[in-house]
């Protein structure tokens, strides 16, 4: 099976040499889709062995792996890996998120960091945002994962063509989560670690992809 990494990237200079470093022997390709970045992504990626896609402006992650994704299917992936930029994620997680697709247990696989104890989340974000955010799932959408913004996930090559999603920004965690959980494929969660550097999404963020996600809610 081909495994193809997408890994969004906007300003990411200074994280990226070490992730691709990861990466190493643990894909069989790996796509960077640079968001129109203003630093020097582009620059420390440029002798990597990646395939470098790019936005002529700024669009969000959502809209960055939309545009990886396509890209993989029409390289023939067979398995493709939803992967971030900024070092908090573990390669070496990636042999236990598409485990499940190789065995023909799973179609889609999200990583969690609630399945075990491995990640050290900020306070404030454990216990207020992400159950907040489970809450909204739950009651709005009816998705019941442990973790309510997986970045961290896996698709065969079928649940890849048939999983789509329009939010451009954040909000795209949750309706890959939503169409997902609609397809009827076959989805598991697997415990995944991160790696925590900085806060990451505060109250303001998760409040606009709330918004985002009510309003195509009731665009629907």
């Amino acid at each position: 099976m081909k495994v193809v990494c997408v890994i969004p990237a906007y300003n990411e200079a200074k994280t990226l040499p070490k992730v691709l470093e990861n990466l190493k022997d643990k894909v069989d390709e790996i796509i960077i889709v640079d968001d129109c970045s203003t630093d020097q992504t582009l620059e420390v990626i440029k002798n990597q062995v990646v395939t470098t896609l790019f936005h002529i402006v700024n669009r969000g992650q959502g809209a960055a792996l939309k545009t990886g994704t396509i890209y993989a299917l029409e390289q023939g992936a067979d398995i493709i890996v939803h992967f971030d930029a900024d070092g908090q994620f573990r390669a070496e997680d990636i042999a236990t998120v598409i485990k499940p697709i190789q065995e023909g247990r799973a179609e889609i696989v999200f990583g969690s960091r609630f399945i075990d104890n491995t990640t050290k989340m900020p306070w404030f974000k454990e216990k207020i945002i992400m159950p907040l955010g489970r809450l909204v799932n739950k009651l709005l959408f009816n998705i019941r994962t442990t973790d309510p913004q997986s970045g961290f996930r896996a698709f065969s090559r079928q649940a890849a063509w048939q999983i789509d999603w329009q939010q451009d920004a954040m909000a795209h965690c949750s309706e890959i989560l939503l169409a997902a959980t609609e397809s009827g494929l076959p989805m598991v969660e697997v415990p995944i670690t991160v790696l925590y550097k900085n806060f990451g999404q505060r109250f303001g963020g998760g409040l606009k992809i709330l918004r985002d996600l009510f309003i195509a809610k009731m665009n629907n």
